[in-house]
């Protein structure tokens, strides 16, 4: 559309694009904010939200960050910071899924959860948030188990999926469903002040490797709990992960998993193989 490329030149100031003049463009033109902001971008038209990103993301990568497509599954702990993060960012299609209400026992450490959301669906919720706080960002809210019966059908289409699960054995049926579909998995998992991450490549079966013993389906969080602290570093690094899988920048953790030790600030790496 001729007359919205020269809106959008003629009120950016320099490369980037004010809010103000976000929103005008879609009032004039009719158009979402999220065709307004491709529009944008297609014209390495910067919308100045992400102007602090753009040292570290170029305006190319944050438009092929937009027409991305991403998964959570899982709402809570690290779920919550995962899809705040995916949406500041600027992930431009994210699907949220989780069955669950919240509960006075998330106010701890759950970033999505306040006393007025007590009851509410998780997945509503962070669809809510989202919206508040980049309306761009096209986000579906599943309130609904994922399972190895309706996995595919959930996660085809997506580019990347993010664990944030709390059972050890949903993680390996979401593995076996990820790798039936060849979408990369980015893993993590806490418990009190302990995380770990690592990101399964199609072929890789790295959660299958690391559960393969697992007997119980709750992890170690259910005895450790988990301060505010754990679950926001453990989604931050997974959302780096998301994001170079995205715009294929830098080395994934592919083949190694981070053990994050933060009662005594230590970080250690292994490589996955037979001896996990």
């Amino acid at each position: 559309m001729i007359e919205l490329e020269q809106f959008l030149s003629e009120n950016a100031q320099g490369d980037l694009l004010p809010w103000k003049a976000h929103e005008q463009a879609m009032k004039d033109f009719g158009l979402t904010c999220g065709q307004v902001e491709e529009a944008s971008l297609t014209l390495n038209i910067l919308p100045a939200r992400y102007q602090r990103n753009r040292m570290t993301i170029t305006t190319i990568h944050q438009l092929k960050l937009f027409q991305s497509k991403v998964a959570v599954i899982g709402c809570g702990g690290l779920g919550g910071y995962i899809i705040e993060e995916m949406a500041r960012l600027g992930v431009g299609t994210i699907k949220a899924i989780d069955p669950d209400i919240f509960e006075e026992h998330n106010l701890n450490r759950q970033i999505l959860c306040t006393l007025n959301d007590l009851g509410k669906p998780k997945a509503k919720v962070a669809q809510k948030r989202v919206k508040a706080v980049n309306p761009a960002i096209n986000i579906m809210a599943v309130v609904k188990p994922f399972s190895g019966e309706n996995g595919v059908e959930l996660l085809n289409g997506m580019h990347v999926i993010v664990d944030a699960l709390d059972s050890a054995l949903t993680r390996i049926e979401l593995a076996g469903c990820c790798e039936k579909l060849k979408i990369p998995l980015v893993h993590g998992t806490i418990g009190g002040w302990y995380g770990q991450i690592t990101t399964q490549l199609p072929g890789d079966g790295t959660v299958q490797m690391i559960y393969r013993n697992c007997k119980e389906a709750k992890g170690v969080e259910s005895m450790l709990g988990n301060p505010a602290f754990t679950p926001a570093v453990v989604a931050s690094l997974q959302v780096a992960e998301v994001c170079k899988l995205l715009l294929g920048l830098g080395t994934p953790l592919q083949k190694r998993m981070l053990f994050i030790n933060m009662l005594d600030m230590e970080i250690d790496q292994i490589q996955i193989g037979e001896t996990v």
